[in-house]
């Protein structure tokens, strides 16, 4: 996933380590854009309007992301991958000009959930990195609770799910990051049972002729977002659901993602420029 992992745990054997890599070198496997045996870069060679079979994990996730897709009225999605690479954030690498003419082609994946399978239209590739980092923060979660592991915190580039409490009886704490230019004061959150995904504008992109261009795009338009949201957070219970949602609420204005978060009760906290917005989910946490 290019980046690294972490966990703290209460009481766990030292062989959970490698059943944590193991958990996520599967969502590796199935989902990464960037390795071209997995079961994603695969599938995005196939030829249009076939079906393809999908892992149970790859489909699970697939489905969230289309839900989330739809929910946010497309303000997700799931079929970026023609764009991402076009504008160099896939696995072909940079570029260090505007694109010429982007594709921003009617998009489709079709998808049959209870035969797990999948096709694509000619200009949709898959792209799911606003939601995978999330589900394998999940998928390994899950399997530690299984080991008999109750008390931890998992750490995966920054997404976050952490269970039960430290040794101290306190929740496992943590400080939202802000982005760089922002003053607001950082969140301290107890994750007790529950997720925080952050999605921002100023860790990735290039610059062009003195232009700034984000790596999170607007599927409405094909183009990076312009619209000075510069992070969001989302509370949830699933990491992956916190991931994909704060990917999507990312493309919105902080108005309309606000009152989208409000509407899907999703605890969301935008920032943009010196200014925050808080969804009646995240005050009500506050109190």
């Amino acid at each position: 996933m290019g980046t690294t992992w972490s966990l703290q745990a209460v009481a766990a054997p030292p062989s959970v380590v490698a059943g944590v890599q193991a958990a996520l070198d599967r969502v590796v496997a199935q989902m990464s854009q960037w390795d071209a045996a997995s079961d994603l870069s695969r599938f995005n060679r196939t030829a249009p309007d076939v079906w393809c079979d999908l892992p149970a994990e790859f489909a699970h996730v697939v489905d969230a992301a289309l839900a989330i897709g739809r929910a946010s009225d497309g303000a997700f999605d799931p079929c970026l991958g023609v764009l991402t690479e076009q504008w160099g954030f896939g696995a072909n690498g940079p570029v260090d000009r505007v694109p010429d003419a982007a594709d921003n082609g009617k998009r489709r994946i079709d998808f049959d959930p209870n035969a797990r399978r999948i096709r694509r239209s000619e200009s949709a590739m898959l792209d799911l990195s606003g939601i995978a980092k999330g589900y394998g923060v999940d998928l390994t979660a899950e399997w530690l609770l299984a080991q008999g592991v109750r008390h931890f915190l998992l750490d995966v580039g920054g997404e976050l799910r952490g269970e039960g409490i430290r040794p101290d009886g306190q929740p496992w704490w943590i400080d939202v990051e802000m982005p760089p230019a922002s003053s607001v004061a950082p969140y301290r959150i107890a994750l007790h049972d529950l997720s925080a995904a952050t999605s921002g504008n100023y860790r990735r992109g290039f610059t062009a002729n003195g232009r700034h261009y984000s790596h999170s795009f607007d599927p409405r338009t094909g183009r990076p977002i312009v619209n000075m949201v510069s992070s969001v957070t989302v509370l949830h219970r699933s990491c992956m659901m916190a991931d994909g949602w704060a990917t999507a609420l990312t493309v919105l204005g902080p108005a309309a993602a606000i009152a989208l978060a409000d509407a899907q009760q999703l605890a969301a906290c935008v920032i943009a420029g010196d200014r925050e917005y808080i969804s009646r989910g995240w005050r009500a946490m506050l109190s």
